[in-house]
C-alpha cells in the first residue's frame, strides 16, 4: 500500500482526469490526497466525491499582465509553505502532478526530498508546466503520437487521459428525462468547457429562436456566474436550458445529439467515452494554441469537425445539417467507439506502482524509524 499525493486544481480538465486517478488506485488499495485550487470550480466537482480526500491550496495561474505575474509569484510562496505542510502530514511515496499551477509546488518539494514524482498531460501541444517540470519528473506521460524531444526518452510514456468512472454512455431516454427533453425530437448541447465560452454562449443565445424554428432543443452550460434558466414549451417540457454548472456531465453528453464544445482535452475525452458527436471551436487565445491540435486530433479520429471562432457565421447552418442526418451522426459515433476501445490509460497504475516502490520513501523512512 503507497502513498500518492495527487496535484490536480484549477480547472476541471486538470482535476478530473486526478479524481479518476484516485478512483482507480484507491481500489487497488492505495491511499490518495489530491491537491486542489480554491477556485469555485473545484470545490464543486470535488463535493461530488466524498469517498476522496481533497485539500486546498493557495494559488493563481501564470499571466503576462505584471499585476498578475506579481500575485503568481506571491501565491505559489503560499502554495509551496502549504505543500510543506501537506508533505509532513502526508508522507507521499509518489506525486503525480496534473499541470496548471498546483503542481510545480508539490514536484519541486518532491525533487528536493527524492520522492519519485510523475506529470500527466492531455493536450497534444504540452502546457509549460509539463515542459518546465518534466526535467524534474521520473515519468512524463504524454498522449499517443506527442513527444517532447527536449527529455529523456526514458522518462517519457504515452497514456491516455484518466476519465472517471460515472463518464460512460447512459441510455438515451434515461438521459434526458433528467431535463425533461423530448426523445423525440434533437437535442443540441453547447459546451465551453468548466469555466463556460463567452463567444459559444453569445451563438446560442442568439441562435435559439432559429433552433427552436428547426425543433431542435438546447442545453448550454454557460459557466458559473453566467446565465441560467429555462425555457419552456406549451407542452411543459424544456426548448432551452442554460446551467452555470453540469455535474451530470455523462447524461447530458448521452442525452446529446450534437455538441458545439471548445476543445480542451477533457472535453474532449468525455465525449469519446459517451460517443458524442460534436462541432468543435478551439478558444484562439489557449497557450500554443493547443485547442486547436486537439480538435484536429478529435476530427481526425472522425468524432466531429472544427470551426474556427472566425466561422461561427456557418456554424449553424451546419448543425442544422447535421441534426437532419442521423446517418451520418451514427457514423461519427461508432468512428468515437472504436476510439474508444483504443485509448486506453489504465497501464500508468502498474508503472505508478512501480515508482512507489522504486527508492526509499519518507514513508517507509518513518515507518522504520
Amino acid at each position: 500500500m503507497s502513498r500518492f499525493l495527487i496535484a490536480a486544481g484549477g480547472t476541471g480538465g486538470h482535476l478530473a482526469p486526478g479524481i479518476a486517478l484516485a478512483e482507480a488506485l484507491g481500489e487497488r488499495g492505495h491511499h490518495c490526497l489530491i491537491l486542489i485550487s480554491r477556485k469555485q470550480v473545484d470545490a464543486r466537482l470535488g463535493a461530488r466525491y466524498p469517498e476522496l480526500r481533497f485539500a486546498a491550496m493557495p494559488g493563481a495561474g501564470l499571466g503576462t499582465n505584471p499585476i498578475t505575474f506579481v500575485r503568481f509569484v506571491g501565491s505559489q510562496l503560499r502554495a509551496l509553505s502549504f505543500c510543506l505542510g501537506i508533505f509532513r502530514q502526508e508522507l507521499p511515496d509518489v506525486v503525480v502532478g496534473f499541470g496548471g499551477f498546483t503542481s510545480a509546488p508539490a514536484l519541486l518539494i518532491a525533487r528536493l526530498r527524492g520522492i519519485p514524482a510523475a506529470l500527466h498531460e492531455s493536450n497534444r501541444v504540452p502546457g509549460r508546466a509539463v515542459r518546465l517540470l518534466g526535467r524534474v519528473a521520473r515519468r512524463v506521460y504524454l498522449p499517443p503520437g506527442v513527444d517532447l524531444p527536449a527529455l529523456n526518452p526514458v522518462v517519457v510514456r504515452a497514456a491516455a487521459m484518466p476519465v472517471r468512472r460515472e463518464i460512460q454512455r447512459l441510455p438515451r431516454a434515461a438521459a434526458r428525462a433528467r431535463w425533461g427533453f423530448d426523445d423525440a425530437s434533437p437535442l443540441l448541447v453547447v459546451l465551453g468547457g468548466s469555466q463556460g465560452a463567452s463567444a459559444l454562449n453569445a451563438w446560442a443565445t442568439g441562435h435559439r429562436a432559429a433552433l427552436a424554428a428547426g425543433g431542435v432543443q438546447l442545453a448550454v452550460v454557460t459557466g458559473p456566474g453566467k446565465e441560467a434558466g429555462v425555457e419552456l414549451l406549451p407542452t411543459g417540457r424544456p426548448k432551452a436550458i442554460f446551467l452555470p454548472f453540469c455535474d451530470q456531465m455523462a447524461a447530458l453528453l448521452s442525452a446529446a445529439d450534437l455538441v458545439v464544445s471548445r476543445a480542451g482535452a477533457g472535453t474532449l475525452a468525455e465525449l469519446i467515452r459517451c460517443r458524442t458527436p460534436a462541432l468543435l471551436v478551439p478558444f484562439p487565445q489557449a497557450a500554443d494554441n493547443h485547442q486547436a491540435a486537439n480538435a484536429d486530433h478529435f476530427a481526425c479520429l472522425g468524432g466531429g469537425e472544427v470551426f474556427p471562432q472566425t466561422g461561427l457565421g456557418a456554424l449553424l447552418p451546419r448543425v442544422l445539417q447535421l441534426l437532419s442526418d442521423p446517418n451520418t451522426l451514427a457514423e461519427y459515433g461508432r468512428r468515437l467507439a472504436a476510439a474508444d476501445s483504443a485509448l486506453r490509460w489504465e497501464e500508468i497504475l502498474p508503472d505508478l506502482e512501480a515508482l512507489a516502490t522504486s527508492a526509499p520513501s519518507p514513508s517507509a523512512a518513518a515507518a522504520a524509524a
